[in-house]
């Protein structure tokens, strides 16, 4: 897969980064050049591979998923300085475009 330049520039533009026309050049470069790699990764045949998860032999400790019993949301809410139906209400702290 190639990168384009074009293809750098609107990446930056959602990024909301300012690229110069050589540094988008450049990232389009470098940026296929890591494609290049992963793409060659593909041709590896791993059917043979033992699959493990942690090369230290580490495994998970899993607990049975138990329901318990939650707080009401009426107790919840009971010292809220400001609420909204079943919701603490807060300040807006994003402003709306």
């Amino acid at each position: 897969m190639r990168i384009t330049k074009e293809d750098v520039g609107r990446i930056s533009i959602l990024a909301r980064l300012k690229l110069s026309e050589d540094d988008q050049s450049l990232f389009a470069e470098q940026l296929s050049g890591i494609l290049q790699v992963i793409d060659s990764l593909d041709e590896v045949d791993t059917g043979d591979m033992n699959r493990m998860i942690s090369p230290a032999g580490l495994t998970n400790v899993f607990r049975e998923d138990v329901v318990l019993p939650s707080i009401d949301p009426e107790e919840a809410l009971k010292n809220a300085p400001d609420k909204e139906g079943a919701f603490f209400k807060v300040p807006r702290i994003l402003e709306a475009d």
